[in-house]
């Protein structure tokens, strides 16, 4: 074979390589806890995750009742007791895929495992159970920040699986969805208008049956709201004694801390617990810096 040949076959073979996927080993689901689904030109694979974020149950203030519906539904779930699919619906940086995260941690010890894939891989769902179906584990299959258009192959192919169809996941999978939409759609003004003026729609109330139909088939649905002030302060507050902690310092939680929390509430235009967070991390970073600072004539 001649040196052009051989080189036009390695260029060749380098090509393909690039379209299969990389080669990831069986994943130990005794020392992993997560993975998170790649998408690949092909198919995909799982990808795991070493470390899991430090979140827990007691670090979510100002949503007690969603937490307790979760944990009673994956309680359920992990006994092999009836248990539901589930969607957590509402406003944003309320806690919901914080709780999910959460989850994890408190039941890992137990055997939850979760697998996150994104909304436009939910496709690749029948690849992803049928790897798993087999394990001793229990799975949450955890998709966040999910919305469709009607006609998404996603949409589809998640609607398939809660109906229970040819697609459903194994026993030992349920599905937990976030999304800000409660219907996981978007919903117009003209949904409400009638027939003829929604592109002379014969059968109007068939179209916004099919908008809701997908959420519908979630059996545990939990709404988040938005928080009070009151809320929000007591977020901040344990936000910034928490950090205070972990820096090994003493808490800087004062009635400016206070009024700078509210502040920052105003200025982002939110007083969800995610600003909660972002506020306690400024916070407690510009008191650390001042610590750190040498004192006026210091040499």
């Amino acid at each position: 074979m001649d040196q052009a040949l051989r080189e036009q076959l390695k260029r060749v073979l380098d090509s393909i390589e690039l379209l299969l996927p990389r080669h990831v080993g069986k994943i130990d689901w005794e020392c992993c806890h997560a993975a998170n689904w790649r998408r690949h030109s092909l198919s995909g694979y799982l990808d795991p995750v070493p470390e899991i974020e430090g979140i827990h149950l007691d670090d979510l203030l100002g949503i007690e009742e969603q937490k307790q519906a979760l944990i009673q539904n994956t309680s359920q779930f992990l006994k092999k007791f009836p248990s539901n699919n589930a969607l957590l619906w509402g406003t944003r940086g309320t806690g919901k895929s914080s709780l999910v995260r959460a989850l994890l941690n408190y039941f890992a010890p137990e055997g939850l495992r979760i697998i996150q894939v994104d909304k436009d891989d939910l496709a690749h769902l029948p690849i992803i159970v049928d790897s798993i179906k087999h394990e001793p584990y229990r799975y949450i299959i955890f998709s966040d920040d999910v919305s469709f258009e009607v006609g998404e192959v996603g949409y589809k192919m998640l609607k398939s699986a809660l109906d229970g169809s040819v697609y459903a996941p194994p026993e030992n999978t349920r599905i937990y969805i976030t999304s800000n939409r409660r219907h996981l759609m978007p919903e117009y003004e003209t949904d409400n208008r009638g027939a003829m003026l929604v592109n002379n729609e014969i059968h109007h109330g068939e179209a916004v049956e099919e908008k809701i139909s997908l959420s519908g088939r979630f059996g545990l649905w939990i709404g988040f709201h938005p928080f009070s002030q009151e809320q929000y302060i007591d977020v901040a507050r344990q936000w910034v004694t928490k950090l205070c902690r972990h820096c090994d310092i003493a808490t800087v939680w004062d009635k400016d801390a206070e009024k700078a929390a509210i502040a920052w509430g105003y200025s982002k235009g939110d007083n969800s617990g995610r600003i909660a967070s972002q506020f306690a991390t400024d916070w407690v970073g510009a008191a650390l810096l001042r610590h750190s600072a040498p004192k006026a004539g210091a040499k």
